[in-house]
Parts: C-alpha cells; structure tokens; sequence
C-alpha cells in the first residue's frame, strides 16, 4: 500500500515541493512505495516553480483513509492544518519547521524538527547526511521552497544554516539566485488575478489560541495599495468564512514583499487583542501598521498566543 506524503492545507510552495523532496528521500533510502501528493492546488508562486522546472504537479486529496493507512507529513504537525482525516491513518514521520502543537500518535515515527527557514533546508541536511543524490531539478525545488518561506533570506526566519544551504541549492540547480528568486515571488503577487477567497484562504492556517479557533491568512504583494483597493469587499469575505467555519477571529497578514512591511486586517470579537499583541492600533482605516512583520511563524503567531493564552 502506498504511503502518501503531504504538506499543510491550503499548500504553499515550501509545502508542496518538501513533500516531493522528502518523496525523493525515501525512495533512495529504499521505500519507493510512497507518494507526494498536496491538500489543495498549488498557489500561482508554487506553479511558477513547477513550470520553471517542468515538473507535474502532485495531485490533490481530500482525505487518505480511503487510499492508504500510513502517511508521512511535511511542514507542518498540527492536526488541523492536515488532512482532514489524519486521526484515521499512520503518520510514519514528520519532518518540519514549525511548532509542534496538537499532535499525538499511537506508535513510534521518526520525527525531524528543526527552527530554520524552511522544511527544505531540513531535508536538504538529511539527503547530506545520507549521502544521497539531489538532481539538479530537486534542487531546484527544494531552494525554491526555502525562498518562498524565508522571502529570500530577507525574513527574521532565516538561519544562518539557511543562508548556507541556499547558495549550495542554487549551484545544483544552475540558478541564479536573486533573479530567479525574485521573479519567483513576484509570480505569486498578481492580486488582480485573484478573487477575495484566494487572498483571504490562499495561505491561511487555523491555530488554538486561548480556547478560541484562531485563523491567520497571509497574502504577499509588491504594493499594499492592491490590497486596500480591496479591504471593504476582503472584510466581508473574512466575515462570512468566520461564520461559515465557527472562527473566533480571523487575521489577515499582507505582506510587501519588496520592503519588508505587512498590513493587518481582522474581523472578530479580539481585535484589541490582536493590535495588543503587537503593542498597535488599528487605524481610522481599520488596518494594522506592522513595520519589519513578514512571517506568521515568528512574528504573528507567538505575540498573539501570548496575548490570548497570557
């Protein structure tokens, strides 16, 4: 039976190309049963990356028990981010970035965690420790991952280990890092051609805060003035989908790529918490003023579990 290997719902490129890299690791290692797949279509940046590289797209799944009962996950391990029937299955690994919240399983798994820019960077260690192969094009993949997730080394996430491993990434994969890097992050900001629940869902995830369901979307852009084009219609949408899925309050993150600066918009009974949670306000225009904020991970989540949990 094949095992499925998968990221987080609502999958973005580190994500997606972490599930084929660790895909790739296992079959070298001699378990060539296994599968990358995704919990959602990719993003316009992640098929930017697949193009680029002329590599299929993994399909995508809704559920796993009816296809398999062991699974591998990748970036991430919060059972709400996952596959919506991950208590039914396996998990025979993680491997991961983030924090581990959650979680539990019945039986022993090899599990890799570690605080760096990305799962790629994780993986990338393992296939050298292991002395395995990485093609020019899994390279490829996995630098673009760790792009994505550390905005080109410009986030706060990016290690030291990370701003080693990139260069060498690059090197196998004959790419030029700022110019494919770039271009690679711009393919994922064209807002116009993306509807209110793309921006508002496109990257959002689903934390427990304080005994209140949490979500958090980020979209990146290369001008805010896209976004604030859009905030009344982008409010309602956030509105609805917090109805529609029971969320206390639901935060999204737009974040300016090309300056290092993010936006806040939310919706919810907290949203004093939420500024308190950055020692903020939200203005007479209802946004967040988040100077240098460009990752959920490190600069969202903990203020916030702070301030609702505190």
């Amino acid at each position: 039976m094949t095992t499925l290997i998968f990221g987080h719902q609502n999958p973005d490129t580190d994500a997606i190309t972490s599930a084929m890299s660790w895909a790739e690791f296992q079959k070298q290692a001699g378990n060539t049963d296994v599968e990358a797949v995704a919990l959602g279509e990719p993003n316009d940046e992640t098929k930017f990356v697949l193009d680029h590289f002329k590599v299929q797209a993994p399909r995508v799944i809704k559920t796993a028990a009816n296809e398999t009962d062991t699974v591998m996950l990748v970036d991430h391990n919060e059972f709400q981010q996952s596959v919506a029937d991950i208590e039914d299955v396996q998990i025979a690994s993680v491997v991961d970035h983030h924090r581990i919240a959650n979680f539990h399983t019945a039986a022993p798994l090899f599990y890799r965690a570690e605080p760096v820019g990305s799962t790629n960077t994780v993986i990338f260690e393992l296939f050298q420790e292991h002395g395995y192969t990485i093609s020019p094009t899994l390279a490829g993949l996995m630098a673009s991952g760790l792009i994505s997730d550390t905005l080109l080394l410009k986030s706060p996430t990016a290690t030291d280990k990370d701003k080693k491993i990139l260069p060498e990434m690059a090197k196998i994969a004959g790419i030029d890092l700022q110019s494919y890097g770039l271009a690679m992050l711009k393919a994922g900001t064209n807002l116009a051609a993306k509807s209110d629940m793309d921006i508002i869902e496109g990257d959002a995830k689903s934390f427990t805060m304080g005994g209140k369901s949490i979500r958090i979307g980020q979209v990146n852009t290369v001008d805010l003035d896209d976004i604030y084009a859009r905030q009344d219609d982008l409010l309602n949408a956030m509105t609805k989908e917090a109805q529609a899925k029971g969320y206390d309050d639901f935060l999204l993150i737009a974040t300016d790529i090309l300056n290092s600066n993010s936006t806040g918009f939310a919706v919810g009974a907290d949203r004093d918490k939420v500024a308190a949670a950055f020692n903020e306000k939200f203005d007479t225009n209802a946004r967040l003023a988040l100077p240098g904020v460009v990752s959920r991970k490190k600069q969202i989540v903990p203020p916030m579990q702070k301030v609702f949990e505190g």
